[in-house]
């Protein structure tokens, strides 16, 4: 169901797999019944959606493109963690970075991308604690990286 809206709204299926580290990390780890994602680029097939600062390189529409297509890799790493994304019962916090050309200050304009998507995708349960942040430099020059923490539903049998 959840995968289902995720098409319906982002256009595409959800990543079969998470993308892969750049580095020596994993994609997500679960910790009780919180799983912590690792931030997650705008990749789509190995390659970035865009390159470069938003409000100088990359548009703000873009830099919102970037910012939902991060999310759904968020999603991709935490379903491989917990198998079904119905199993989500909050989506509990994000953390996005935005590589911002000197001067932008409309973050939070780039982080709604994300934030309406699981909030349109999960409903209330989407609703979250954020933080949007500039920086001047990501990984391999992207304008966005996204990380979450959400609370997978425990059924007490």
């Amino acid at each position: 169901m959840i995968e289902q809206r995720i098409k319906e709204l982002f256009g595409h299926d959800l990543p079969a797999n998470p993308p892969k580290p750049l580095a020596t990390y994993i994609p997500a780890q679960k910790c009780g019944n919180l799983i912590f994602t690792s931030g997650q680029l705008p990749l789509k097939d190995g390659k970035l959606l865009a390159e470069g600062k938003v409000g100088y390189e990359v548009s703000e529409e873009k830099g919102i493109e970037c910012a939902k297509l991060c999310v759904i890799n968020c999603l991709s790493a935490i379903k491989a963690v917990i198998g079904d994304l119905n199993n989500i019962e909050q989506i509990v916090k994000l953390t996005v970075f935005v590589n911002s050309a000197i001067g932008y200050n409309q973050q939070p304009k780039i982080a709604n991308g994300a934030s309406d998507l699981l909030v349109n995708v999960f409903g209330d349960i989407g609703k979250h604690a954020r933080s949007a942040v500039g920086v001047s430099e990501l990984p391999m020059n992207a304008p966005v990286e996204i990380d979450m923490i959400v609370r997978e539903l425990i059924l007490n049998f």
